[in-house]
């Protein structure tokens, strides 16, 4: 799969305005591009539950404070690190091991981040395109879609399909490439990404999507070129395309 040219690595411009452009010149909502893990589901707890007691079973010490050093980066750079304490694994199994772990914990209990479905069914609803975009791999990131109402996303661009992962901009990258094939019109400030960690962030602003960042596990740090959310519940298409409309504008108040 060809990626769009280097250029589209330059660093997003500011996001947030008080007030949006007019709509002669708003850029279309076209699509929304969700991160998984901390955005639209709480897994979390379980990829630290399974990453402590893997560490641990090599005599490792590992603990949650550490594990939030981790949240959003790709799977293999975890693995690395793992390796390094004394995991004695490949990469891979490491990353099998810890995603059947997470698998199984979703299975158990699917803890849904407040207003996510209910803002993911409203884009839909709406005809924005959604698309999956998550470091965590496919047989995981498709347990989470098989258990939603509906097919809400158009496709999935997961951890096992990239060769760099978050916080390198080739899964956004790739999920607008996906997305052109069918709309050539689109570009990525068409796009709005939702993000909960540093790395998801770094990603999408990196591919210049307008990105709303909604911190969870790890607190976000303070930046004019993106707007912040405490949460998803009560959000509404409105909200979402007029963060989108602010990428175009000056920057001002947060929104």
């Amino acid at each position: 799969m060809h990626l769009p040219p280097a250029a589209t690595l330059q660093s997003s411009t500011a996001l947030e305005s008080s007030a949006a452009p007019t709509p002669a010149t708003s850029p279309a909502l076209k699509a929304v591009l969700w991160d998984m893990d901390g955005t639209l589901v709480d897994t979390e707890p379980y990829w630290i539950a399974a990453e402590i007691e893997l560490v641990a079973a090599h005599g490792g010490q590992w603990d949650e404070e550490m594990a939030t050093t981790l949240v959003g980066n790709a799977l293999e750079s975890s693995a690395e690190i793992f390796q390094g304490l004394g995991v004695k694994l490949s990469v891979r199994e490491i990353v099998e091991h810890l995603s059947a772990q997470v698998v199984a914990g979703v299975r158990r209990k699917l803890p849904w981040r407040p207003g996510a479905r209910e803002l993911l069914a409203e884009l839909h609803g709406r005809g924005v395109r959604c698309v999956l975009v998550t470091m965590s791999e496919r047989p995981l990131a498709q347990e989470i879609v098989n258990a939603l109402d509906e097919p809400y996303f158009e496709f999935l661009v997961t951890g096992d399909q990239v060769r760099r992962g978050k916080p390198h901009p080739e899964p956004y990258l790739t999920a607008i490439e996906i997305l052109r094939e069918t709309d050539p019109t689109l570009t990525a400030g068409d796009c709005v990404a939702l993000e909960d960690s540093i790395p998801g962030v770094a990603s999408a602003m990196a591919a210049q999507v307008a990105t709303i960042g909604i911190p969870h596990v790890v607190p976000l740090p303070e930046d004019a070129g993106r707007a912040t959310w405490h949460t998803l519940a009560g959000r509404t298409y409105d909200d979402v395309a007029a963060v989108l409309a602010a990428s175009g504008g000056p920057a001002g108040a947060a929104l």
